[in-house]
């Protein structure tokens, strides 16, 4: 499988990474907004074709399908000009940072018929697959989450440190991944959701603090603190509470409540979050399925997200 990866950040090189693992698949165009950066990505990871515009790259015909890892203002054009041009696409979340954007590409994806999937890592992460595994099999039932989601980032910086060109958002963007995990692992839908937000930063213009309860139709309860504020540590920490047991999740880790580490190496091939997602996208375009954070799987989130912005904005 022949596959283009747009964006030669910080996510983009761990795709990359995690991309050479899995075999059968060989990246075979890169794209990147700046030639400078596009072309030392491409020497270290032996890709033969380079651009600044990703309609060159979506010209290719022997390209099978397209990561999209560029900025968060992009996603939902490029993944519908990857659809219009027959290419299968995983977007790195968030899917938008609209719920019309995020409906349209789900249009899209039901008229091409083609396997469009968002990055919704915290599903594939060993750590949550450790606990979904339990509640499917009946062991467990969330009776509340509480998450917490810290970074530093008072300045245009991304995960290792560099400029960046574009403004992350901790509603589009890190709220996502709670929302749709919470929706995920209750089984349910999000049946109440209501947000409070801090000052807006006079120069980024968003909020740098962000608190959000929701509630499942399941019953169950979440309490999602997030902050661009804090000093340390940095991450985001979940805390699942349930009828048997609680679990507390950092990226591929977990504890119990105990502070017990659990070893979650044998829960699926990889340790690696994003390797899993990757896996699954490829495994659905060769076997012709619907993938785990499919956009029609996902959409849903992006609803609540969108309410709780017109909160925020009433």
């Amino acid at each position: 499988m022949k596959i283009a990866l747009a964006g030669a950040g910080a996510f983009g090189i761990k795709h990359l990474e995690a991309l050479q693992k899995i075999d059968g698949v060989e990246v075979v165009s890169l794209v990147s907004r700046t030639a400078d950066g596009v072309r030392e990505a491409a020497q270290r990871f032996g890709i033969g074709h380079v651009t600044t515009d990703l309609a060159e790259s979506l010209a290719r015909p022997e390209i099978d399908a397209v990561i999209l890892t560029t900025p968060t203002q992009m996603h939902a054009a490029q993944a519908i000009a990857c659809l219009r041009a027959g290419k299968h696409v995983m977007v790195e979340i968030p899917l938008a940072d609209s719920w019309a954007d995020a409906q349209a590409v789900a249009r899209a994806q039901e008229e091409t018929g083609l396997v469009a999937m968002v990055g919704h890592t915290r599903r594939f992460n060993p750590s949550h697959q450790y606990v979904h595994n339990k509640i499917v099999a009946g062991e467990l039932k969330i009776q509340q989450m509480d998450v917490q989601t810290f970074f530093f980032r008072r300045s245009n910086i991304n995960a290792l440190g560099q400029p960046r060109s574009w403004t992350d958002h901790l509603l589009w963007h890190h709220a996502a991944h709670t929302v749709d995990l919470f929706a995920y692992q209750t089984g349910g839908r999000i049946v109440a959701a209501n947000a409070l937000q801090g000052p807006i930063h006079p120069t980024l213009g968003i909020a740098m603090d962000l608190s959000v309860q929701m509630k499942s139709e399941s019953g169950a309860i979440c309490t999602l603190s997030l902050s661009f504020n804090n000093e340390g540590p940095l991450g985001t920490f979940f805390r699942y509470i349930g009828d048997n047991g609680t679990y507390i999740a950092r990226y591929d880790d977990l504890m119990n409540g105990k502070d017990e580490k659990i070893d979650v190496s044998k829960v699926a091939v990889s340790m690696n979050g994003i390797e899993l997602q990757d896996r699954e996208f490829i495994a659905a375009i060769v076997e012709g399925r619907e993938p785990n954070a499919s956009v029609a799987q996902v959409l849903p989130c992006y609803r609540t997200l969108h309410e709780l912005e017109q909160q925020l904005k009433g």
